[in-house]
Order: structure tokens, then C-alpha cells, then sequence
């Protein structure tokens, strides 16, 4: 059996990709596809389960993890940390499912430099405005807030040519199923099919 696809999707807070994620999960609820579900200091929003979204831990949890090198990245971002475990990631790619992960271009350049075949797919807003627009609509922040989360978008999207894909999410289906296609191509790629279908290019091959 050939092991999984490690996925990152990377964006602005507003871009989508939460929900891209979310469409792309439910669409494909074959077991063939999985989020993982990261490690965070930061309180739940409403409706957030622990185990589930996110696994819930306090600062000093977190930072036990980090000596322990549980984690194949970690950032701190608006003051909570963030971190991606390593052995559960290992688990899941082991058993042929693909594992998606929801972090940013910081997490993204680490994990690259130790899975160097990991996809990286960076979701653009289709513009400033948009991105300011859906901010707002979600009804959450305050003005200040939203400011800091403008300016941290301007230092996430001056990193986007450090990705191997860039979806401009500006129409949701499109974009997802640009994302598909990126999902595809990677599944499809030699190495892993060589492993799928041994046993058909060892027929193939075989001299008469």
C-alpha cells in the first residue's frame, strides 16, 4: 500500500481555507482524506470541540510537548502557540490516508525542509477588499482586531512563492476544485503508483 499525501494550506485569516477544507472533507468521505487536528494554547470559540478542531492544551502542556520534540513545527501567533504532532501525522500517512494540515507559511517552510514531498498550497483572497469585507462579516472581532489580522495578512501573502501551488479563492467551487486537481495530480505522481500497481507493471513487464 502506498502511504499517504501530506497537504498545506496556508492563507490570510479570511482567505477561506478553513472552509475549503471543510467542503473538501465532506465531499470525500471515503476515508481516503483526513485534517489533522493540531495542538493549541488558544481558548475554543463557540462551538469548537476539543479533540476535534483542535486538541486543547495550556501553556505549560505545550511547552512540555516542545521538549519532548512531539512536534514536527510549533509558532506562536496572536499569543497562543500552535503545534503539529509528529506521531500522529507518521500514523495516518502510514495507513494510505492523506492528511491535510491548516498552518501557516512559517509551519509550511519547516515541515517542507523534513517532508520535502509534502504539496504546499498557498489560498489568496481575490483582492484587499475582499479580504477586509469577509473579516468583518464573520461578526467576531473587534476593529482592532481586524486591523492586526490586515497587517499579519500582508506578511502571510508576501510569502506565497514559497508554495508549490497558489489558489485564488474568488469563487468557492472553482477553488475547491482547484484543489481536487492538486490532490489528483499528487496521488498520481510515479513513485506512487509504482507502489499501488506493483503487481499490474510487474504483468506488464513480464518477459513471454
Amino acid at each position: 500500500m502506498a502511504p499517504g499525501n501530506l497537504f498545506i494550506l496556508a492563507a490570510p485569516s479570511g482567505a477561506g481555507k478553513s472552509s475549503l477544507i471543510k467542503a473538501l472533507l465532506d465531499k470525500h468521505q471515503d476515508g481516503s482524506m483526513q485534517v489533522s487536528v493540531s495542538h493549541t494554547t488558544r481558548k475554543p470559540r463557540p462551538g469548537e470541540q476539543d479533540g476535534v478542531h483542535y486538541h486543547f492544551v495550556d501553556h505549560n502542556e505545550f511547552k512540555e510537548l516542545i521538549g519532548e520534540d512531539a512536534f514536527f513545527e510549533w509558532a506562536e501567533v496572536f499569543g497562543n502557540y500552535y503545534g503539529t504532532s509528529k506521531q500522529a501525522i507518521a500514523r495516518t500517512l502510514e495507513q494510505g490516508i492523506d492528511v491535510f494540515l491548516d498552518i501557516d507559511w512559517q509551519g509550511a517552510r519547516q515541515i517542507k525542509q523534513q517532508m520535502p514531498d509534502t504539496a504546499t498550497i498557498f489560498i489568496a483572497p481575490p483582492s484587499r477588499q475582499e479580504l477586509l469585507r469577509r473579516l468583518r462579516g464573520r461578526g467576531q472581532d473587534s476593529e482592532e482586531v481586524i486591523a492586526q489580522r490586515m497587517d499579519k495578512a500582508r506578511s502571510e501573502i508576501s510569502h506565497y512563492q514559497e508554495f508549490d501551488f497558489v489558489v485564488v479563492n474568488d469563487d468557492f467551487d472553482d477553488a475547491l476544485a482547484d484543489i481536487e486537481s492538486i490532490v489528483t495530480s499528487q496521488r498520481l505522481r510515479q513513485p506512487r503508483q509504482a507502489i499501488r500497481h506493483a503487481g499490474l507493471f510487474g504483468d506488464l513487464l513480464k518477459e513471454e
